[in-house]
Order: C-alpha cells, then sequence, then structure tokens
C-alpha cells in the first residue's frame, strides 16, 4: 500500500473507529498518544509538540477540539519529514499569539536538484498539512506559517477567524495549495510576505471575507504563481484600508512578481472604496524589469475596479467576463505592453436590484503605451466620458471593437499620439440619448483613425 493511500485508509479508519497498521504493521500512534485530550479545554500544546519531536512522521489527529496556547513548530531537519493530518473531524483552536502550525526547513537553493543539500532530501522533502480547521482565539493567532520550506502541499484544510491565513516569509520552493476553504481571517487569506518563492500553485480554493485581501503578493521575488479554479470574494474590510481579492504590490526596490496565471476563477465582492478584484502595482519604468502576467476565463464583478493596473507591464487579459464595476472595469496608469484581447464588459440586468444601476463600467487608460486593445465588447458603460477613455497615451492599437449605448462618447482621445483606431462599431441606440459622439479627440497628432461601421 502507497504512503498516500495508507494515510486516506488511517483516516477513515480513526473515524470509523477501527485499528490502523501502518506500513510497518504497528498501530498508527495519534496525538492522543502523545498526551493531547482533544476536550477544547485542555492546553494540548505541548502533547502536540511532543508527537512532532518524536520522529513518527505522521502526525495524526482525530476527531476533536484541540486547544493549543502555543504554535506547534515543526522543525523539518531536526524531526525529520513530517504530514499533519485528519480525517476533516479536528480542530485546531489557536489560544496564543503568532501561527499555529510553523514549518521551518533549511533550503536556500532554486528548485534546481543540483542546489539541493542531502539534508533536505533526507529530513525536509514534502511536508503536508491535509484535513485539519484551524480556528484563531486570539486577536494575534495566525494559522500556517512556513520559512525555507520544499515542496510544501497544504490541502483540505480549514483556516478561519486568524490574522493571515497562510502566512510564506523569507524563501520557500514548490508551494501547492489545493482544496482548502480559508475564510473570514483579519489579514490575508494567503500571504506572500516578502519571500523569496518560485513554483507555486492555487487551486480549487475557496478564499474569502479576509480583511486585507484574498492572496496577496507584497515586496520579495516571486515567480511563477498559478490561481486556477477558485472562488475569490469579499476579501476587503469596508472599514479597513482598501484592499484586493487578488493583491500584486511590486512597488517596493528590489522587489517583483513574474510569469503569473489567473484562471478559471469567480472573483467579486465587495462595493466599498478602493475595492478591486485584481490590483497589480508595479515599479517606476528605471526598475520595471518583472511582468508576464495572463488574466484569462474568469468572471469579474462587483468591486470599485474589476482589475486595476499601476504601472504593470506585459499583461496579457483575455476571455473574461466583466460586470458591476462601480468606478470601472479596467483601468490601467502608466502601463507597457498591456493587451487586452476579447472580453465582454456588460452591467448584467440580473443584478437591477439597485447595485448594477450604480456601476459606471467601461476601460480608462491613462499614461499608457505600447498597447493593444482588440476584440472587446463593451456595453452600456454610463457617468464616464466614454466606453474607452485614452488620456496621454502613446502607440496605443484599438481594433475590431464593439462599443455600445454608452454615454456621451463610445472613444475619447485625449492628447493621445501615435495611435491607430481601427475597424470598430460604435453605436448609440438608447431612446432619448444625451448629445453623444462615436469618437472624441481632445489633442493629440500623428493618430490613424479608419471608419468601422
Amino acid at each position: 500500500m502507497s504512503k498516500h493511500a495508507w494515510v486516506l485508509y488511517a483516516a477513515a479508519a480513526l473515524v470509523l473507529g477501527t485499528s490502523s497498521p501502518t506500513p510497518a504493521g504497528q498501530s498508527l500512534r495519534t496525538v492522543r498518544d502523545f498526551g493531547a485530550t482533544g476536550d477544547g479545554c485542555t492546553d494540548d500544546s505541548a502533547a502536540i509538540q511532543r508527537a512532532v519531536a518524536s520522529g513518527t512522521g505522521d502526525i495524526c489527529f482525530p476527531a476533536g477540539t484541540y486547544r493549543i496556547a502555543h504554535g506547534i513548530v515543526v522543525d523539518l531537519d531536526r524531526y525529520g519529514p513530517v504530514s499533519l493530518f485528519g480525517a476533516g473531524t479536528a480542530r485546531i483552536v489557536m489560544a496564543g499569539s503568532g501561527p499555529a502550525l510553523k514549518l521551518i526547513g533549511t533550503h536556500e537553493g532554486s528548485a534546481d536538484p543540483p542546489t539541493f543539500k542531502p539534508n533536505v532530501w533526507q529530513h525536509q522533502r514534502a511536508p503536508m498539512i491535509d484535513g485539519l480547521e484551524i480556528v484563531g482565539q486570539h486577536p494575534q493567532a495566525d494559522g500556517i506559517e512556513a520559512s525555507l520550506t520544499m515542496q510544501l502541499t497544504i490541502s483540505r484544510t480549514v483556516v478561519r477567524e486568524v490574522v493571515h491565513a497562510i502566512h510564506l516569509t523569507r524563501r520557500n520552493r514548490n508551494i501547492v495549495v489545493v482544496g482548502c476553504h480559508l475564510y473570514d481571517n483579519r489579514g490575508a487569506g494567503i500571504f506572500y510576505d516578502g519571500v523569496d518563492l518560485h513554483q507555486s500553485n492555487i487551486t480549487a480554493c475557496h478564499i474569502s471575507y479576509n480583511g486585507q485581501g484574498g492572496v496577496v503578493l507584497r515586496g520579495g521575488a516571486v515567480r511563477n504563481v498559478q490561481i486556477a479554479g477558485c472562488d475569490i470574494e469579499a476579501n476587503m474590510d469596508p472599514h479597513g484600508p482598501p484592499a484586493a481579492n487578488v493583491l500584486v504590490d511590486c512597488s517596493g526596490p528590489g522587489s517583483g512578481t513574474s510569469e503569473m496565471t489567473i484562471s478559471a476563477c469567480t472573483l467579486q465582492h465587495s462595493h466599498v472604496p478602493g475595492a478591486a478584484n485584481i490590483r497589480y502595482l508595479g515599479a517606476d519604468a528605471k526598475d520595471r524589469r518583472w511582468g508576464h502576467c495572463t488574466i484569462t476565463g474568469n468572471v469579474l464583478s462587483d468591486v470599485e475596479w474589476n482589475i486595476d493596473l499601476l504601472k504593470a507591464r506585459d499583461v496579457t487579459i483575455l476571455g473574461n467576463t466583466f460586470f458591476m464595476g462601480f468606478a470601472g472595469d479596467l483601468r490601467a496608469v502608466e502601463c507597457t505592453n498591456i493587451v487586452v484581447g476579447p472580453n465582454v464588459f456588460d452591467r448584467n440586468p440580473a443584478y437591477n436590484y439597485g447595485r448594477s444601476a450604480e456601476a459606471q463600467g467601461g476601460l480608462a487608460l491613462r499614461k499608457c503605451q505600447d498597447c493593444t486593445l482588440s476584440g472587446l465588447h463593451v456595453n452600456g458603460v454610463h457617468g464616464a466620458a466614454a466606453g474607452l477613455v485614452f488620456s496621454e497615451c502613446r502607440r496605443i492599437h484599438v481594433a475590431d471593437c464593439t462599443i455600445l449605448d454608452c454615454e456621451q462618447a463610445g472613444v475619447l482621445l485625449d492628447r493621445v499620439t501615435q495611435s491607430r483606431l481601427a475597424g470598430c462599431l460604435i453605436r448609440n441606440d438608447v431612446h432619448g440619448a444625451s448629445p453623444w459622439q462615436a469618437l472624441k479627440v481632445e489633442g493629440g497628432a500623428d493618430n490613424q483613425v479608419e471608419s468601422g461601421r
């Protein structure tokens, strides 16, 4: 029997109350064998720490509530490979400050095999957390923190009522977070905190109601981030600073996030000042080394800005559905090499219970250059100067777009230079529409406009 199959068998055996032999033929030991009670009242910190320190490797949590006043430190190089797991019925209540589970490794290399020291494969390989619930009971409680780990997997885990659900610090490699519920936390759902981290996958997770953001990448050097098939919503505190469901902050010196994909997700909520579904904050042009972000196949709605880009480069936005951007659907400021392909930007009449009518919608690019927008379908923008607004932009190519029933104008070119607008269908057939222009030009020079229909 493989180790994975045995772990699932052992977890099922715990639920059913049957014995569960280990691969060596011995009975599975659980944290209760080291003195943990799981009664929700006793401090089980020391007992669980003994289980980790025993070197047994497989740290099993039977059904129960394990209250801990001190975080459990998993020193991988000292204790060997570790898997902490339950069958979904075990709850860890963090009654102290800091992370409930802190995993510490020593891997300073990359993901390239020659950079590994022997002790990493021998003692630290592939730590796992599976099938547990972590709940905070202290204002400064965190969920899971990882530093200098290699191939950490967090699966089928619930974290709520802490500060940060998953906190990634210093340096890590090859992180997988799958099938988790990161819900109702005061900080971020997943926080890349100034971390040097290459290769991370976040898949099939529900990340919602985290006050400082859903997935937050701030500082550090992060590469190869894949966020796929997740529901990410309402990750902003109405009484806190502006937040986003996905926030990438590369504005600090020497930091950068690159090679990122956000695909097949639902990103939505809430209508609070400064909220965005996806916000990318880049660096000034002299430090703008990183980029390569793809946003595809998502549904984005119900925030101030659905996508908000500042000083970004090399971003591709394709095949998404946008609606209810209260200030607008897409804003790009001081960006370069942005490609916006076929997407739908609409209002969605199914939400006509007040909020939809408030949403302005539309796209606005300011001080951008070297960008292409093609195949867009933009419908029903109101309250903005036009459906597409370009201000102080250079070398912008807009082609084959459909821009319908937008108040005031279809397209506004404000001090735009060396740009091209071609083959677009721009109409306003709303009965009783106020004075309207298909194309409004204010200043600018050296532009090419080719008639559409």
